[in-house]
């Protein structure tokens, strides 16, 4: 009786897969598009209050709208390597801008062994060159907004434009030339819109002279919280260069006017860069209809991470603050996910690669960490799905000065410690969603943080870190430095 209680397990957690299988024999196409720094909240299918954003929508109103999906650790090259491989920083070798090991598994190397048809095209942030792919074509670091020059196998090459919409171009060309009797596998990675945002003319004129709206925390105080956000540098007011604003503020500006000045000049070039974007967005859903591939094609656009949009009186990313983690995550699956649904279950980032590798039919590898997005998709939520999740930032000293940190988000509360100043945050998401009030330290709460902080290291020890980074970055020198025990 006892094996035949685990055939009968066994199949019936097989069920949900082979019943998509069934609905259409042809493995399903995979495309991936994922930009730079784009908040969930200036995507108008996420509520945005400062733009409109038509393409992304499309996503939406045809599939299905994640509200809550994050990012295990904020910044752009650990994220790529935690999507690549399904792992943490900790396991995969990738906790701040170092080079990412490409002889390790990968998605990718797991499609392209199943027989898809592998290309990467754009921005790729990881040192190394890309490995299990067919075909790729990448910008070299950061690359340029304007006649950027790109890396493949072959060599470098200049090619003349915006780059937005050569990485499109990329893809398209990806797309009508690959073998006609495989499925693909598409990672179109966009470099817009990140720092310091150069929108190409016709988006930069859609702008030009509109005003966005403010955040309501544009002018947070930071009166509760931990010594972490004064010291960091990533302020719109203090930090923003004229690099960033093109150009030196008018004369005689200061405090809350200037404030007010940079703001709009910040907010109206990021916009003008994701509305080329999502024009691009269109571009290749278009084709995918055009050529008779949309039946078959997950679509899923994201984001690497969240980012600041003026919120807490901030710009870029790093901070375990909702506005930096929350990723946006829009999945298109014809006859497997209902036009216009959404969900509300918690994933993180090291979900995408065991999602990937469910939807193509593939069993997931033993030491992923993540867990596959694919029964969400029906709009369900299994009775074991995570409650609470691990999140760990490295990056100390570092751009911005942002202070490391690790913590842990449930449904209802955050707990955040910044490890190197020894000092802590906690914040119940249900009463305070802006994050506006640390009730670390509040006698009244006391059992509430004890609960959390069990929690937070009974993940840790789950996920196995080990501080491996916490205070030696990879091929740094050895530090004598001895972590502190969390109080």
């Amino acid at each position: 009786m006892h094996l035949i209680s685990m055939l009968l397990f066994s199949t019936l957690l097989l069920a949900p897969l082979a019943a998509l299988q069934a609905a259409d024999v042809k493995r399903p196409n995979i495309l991936f598009i994922m930009a730079d720094d784009h908040a969930a909240h200036a995507i108008s299918a996420y509520g945005s209050r400062v733009n409109q954003t038509p393409n992304i929508d499309r996503l939406a109103k045809e599939g299905m709208r994640f509200d809550r999906v994050f990012a295990v650790n904020s910044i752009c090259t650990p994220s790529r390597a935690s999507i690549l491989t399904g792992k943490y920083s900790h396991i995969n070798g990738v906790p701040v801008f170092n080079r990412f090991d490409g002889s390790q598994p990968t998605v990718a190397k797991y499609l392209q062994a199943a027989g898809y048809y592998t290309g990467m095209f754009g921005k790729w942030h990881l040192e190394s060159d890309p490995t299990g792919f067919d075909r790729w074509t990448i910008l070299p670091g950061q690359g340029d907004y304007f006649n950027p020059a790109f890396l493949e196998a072959s060599g470098r090459r200049v090619i003349n434009g915006y780059v937005t919409d050569i990485i499109t171009d990329l893809s398209i060309e990806f797309l009508k030339n690959r073998p006609q009797d495989k499925p693909f596998f598409l990672m179109c990675h966009h470099k817009a819109p990140h720092r310091n945002w150069q929108p190409d003319e016709k988006h930069k004129a859609m702008f030009a002279d509109k005003i966005i709206p403010e955040p309501d925390t544009l002018r947070d105080d930071y009166a509760t919280r931990s010594a972490a956000i004064h010291q960091s540098t990533q302020k719109v007011l203090a930090n923003l260069s004229p690099n960033d604003t093109k150009g030196p503020p008018p004369v005689g500006l200061s405090g809350d006017a200037l404030l007010k000045w940079k703001y709009q000049r910040y907010m109206q070039d990021y916009l003008a860069c994701v509305q080329s974007v999502d024009d691009n967005v269109g571009r290749l859903l278009d084709y995918l209809t055009e050529s008779g591939l949309a039946a078959n094609t997950i679509v899923i656009y994201t984001s690497d991470q969240g980012f600041f949009l003026g919120d807490h009186g901030l710009y870029d990313k790093r901070f375990m603050y909702e506005e930096s983690i929350r990723m946006p995550f829009l999945v298109r699956w014809p006859g497997v996910i209902q036009p216009g649904s959404s969900q509300s279950a918690m994933g993180i980032n090291v979900d995408f690669a065991p999602t990937f590798m469910q939807a193509a039919g593939l069993p997931v590898p033993a030491d992923m960490q993540g867990r596959s997005l694919v029964p969400l998709f029906q709009g369900e939520r299994p009775a074991d799905w995570r409650s609470s999740w691990y999140y760990r930032y490295y990056h100390d000293p570092g751009d911005h000065n942002t202070r490391a940190h690790y913590g842990v988000r449930t449904e209802t509360h955050k707990l955040i410690y910044f490890w190197k100043i020894d000092q802590w945050e906690m914040y119940d998401l249900v009463k305070d969603p802006a994050e506006l009030h640390n009730i670390h330290g509040d006698p009244a709460e006391a059992g509430t943080f004890a609960k959390l902080k069990a929690e937070l290291y009974r993940l840790k020890k789950e996920l196995k870190d080990d501080d491996q980074f916490a205070y030696e970055e990879p091929g740094s020198k050895p530090s004598t430095a001895k972590p502190k025990p969390a109080k």
